[in-house]
């Protein structure tokens, strides 16, 4: 039994199944959003929501018992962690003062495709295992905006005090430059009281926005490389005993299946004995 559990769970269509359920969830998810269908079919969404949180417990039941009895080694994966986090605030009932969290819990399900595609996943652990680098080039990159704020302020707060009126103010305007938008009407505002102020953004637009931002890109697609060369060395290491002894029970019984057939064949083609 805990073989067969076993092969169901590592099948394409068992994960093809839980990825559609999932995708279905997330349609009825958006489906709630309108009143008149909230209204008109609720209860029937409510169903939905029971059978979608069955499929998980299911799923959830079949993968520890895949690896029964050491169900330790089911939360070993931290994919399965949050797979059973999510089921434990789903089971929330949805009334009181918890009403808020079990519709949280709801939608946490969507993020399960997360951890249901693997592609998805070598993203996120790609994301996470650049925290650390990110957070030297975030050091970097305030440092140089708190250096061009202050210098913005000495320029222009005299002429322009609602962007650079002070160190907030001036350091919302270099975030709102950062993002590109609506940063040239405070360029010509500077311009108009100091002509070269020209110099000063444009060397904060490249500083920040190109250079800052491609070493972040940098950082994601080399840790994203080493995630990928990780999963291949994971791929190449040797088999456990355990799983050696079920794929040689598992070619046993086939080649077992193989020669009762063969006999089977044998038996129907003999010709009728003569009397």
């Amino acid at each position: 039994m805990r073989e067969s559990a076993s092969r169901i769970v590592s099948t394409h269509a068992f994960e093809y199944a839980i990825i559609g359920i999932i995708i279905a969830n997330g349609v009825l998810l958006g489906m709630e959003t309108f009143p008149s269908i909230h209204d008109r079919y609720w209860e029937l969404m409510k169903l939905g929501h029971q059978v979608t949180l069955g499929i998980f417990i299911v799923e959830a039941a079949i993968k520890m018992f895949a690896v029964s009895p050491r169900v330790d080694r089911y939360f070993r994966d931290p994919w399965n962690v949050f797979d059973f986090s999510i089921i434990v605030f789903s089971l929330i009932p949805a009334t009181g003062s918890f009403a808020v969290i079990a519709r949280l819990a709801r939608l946490l399900r969507l993020l399960r495709l997360v951890s249901t595609v693997k592609e998805l996943r070598l993203i996120v652990a790609t994301l996470v295992r650049s925290i650390p680098s990110m957070m030297h080039i975030l050091i970097l990159m305030g440092l140089i905006v708190y250096i061009y704020a202050i210098i913005g302020y000495q320029l222009f707060h005299e002429h322009d005090a609602q962007n650079w009126g002070g160190l907030g103010a001036s350091l919302l305007t270099l975030f709102n430059i950062l993002t590109l938008e609506g940063w040239t009407d405070v360029l010509v505002t500077a311009m108009n009281v100091h002509p070269l102020a020209w110099i000063y953004f444009v060397s904060f637009i490249v500083i920040g926005t190109f250079v800052v931002v491609n070493l972040f890109i940098a950082v994601v697609i080399n840790n994203l490389d080493e995630a990928k060369q990780e999963k291949l060395r994971s791929l190449e290491q040797p088999e456990s005993l355990e799983s050696i002894l079920r794929e040689l029970r598992t070619t046993q019984r086939t080649l077992q299946q193989l020669e009762e057939r063969l006999e089977q064949a044998a038996d129907e083609t003999r010709p009728p004995a003569q009397s």
